[in-house]
């Protein structure tokens, strides 16, 4: 194998690569049921609730022709500022955005490392101040009876 050709085999196998892609593709899949639970659970709510207002059908036009849903305008070629498809997608990166924070907050939670207890401080000879062992009787430097 040419020298190029190994260098990106051995990159593109690298753990961290490889689990960036898995979470690439998990955060896709996520994307979908965030933006289903937006769009199908908590709008359709959250408009009837303002007087059955379909926030996706929500836009200025900018042409001259008459439309009186998104889809005619698109439909007619009409310009168009969709700011109700915005309002979706900024709720939608809300939910988003708290939905992986309370992720990693709980992993973040799982993996604390546990605080070790605070290491006790060498014990020295009271006359030649050497380090020696806790049940030591007799300092192994000096001699000199504990």
């Amino acid at each position: 194998m040419s020298g190029w050709v190994k260098e990106f085999k051995d990159f593109a196998m690298r753990g961290n690569v490889m689990d960036m892609a898995v979470g690439v593709i998990i955060g896709a899949a996520f994307g979908k049921i965030v933006t289903s639970l937006v769009n199908d659970v908590l709008m359709p709510p959250i408009g009837m609730m303002l007087g059955g207002m379909d926030f996706s059908n929500l836009f200025i036009s900018l042409g001259g022709g008459q439309a009186a849903t998104l889809a005619e305008a698109q439909a007619q070629n009409i310009p168009v500022i969709a700011y109700g498809l915005f309002i979706n997608s900024v709720i939608n990166f809300i939910i988003q955005a708290w939905v992986i924070f309370m992720i990693i907050k709980f992993a973040n939670q799982l993996r604390r490392p546990e605080i070790p207890a605070p290491e006790q401080p060498p014990r020295l000879c009271p006359y030649c101040f050497s380090e020696i062992a806790e049940k030591a009787t007799r300092c192994p430097h000096c001699t000199s009876e504990l």
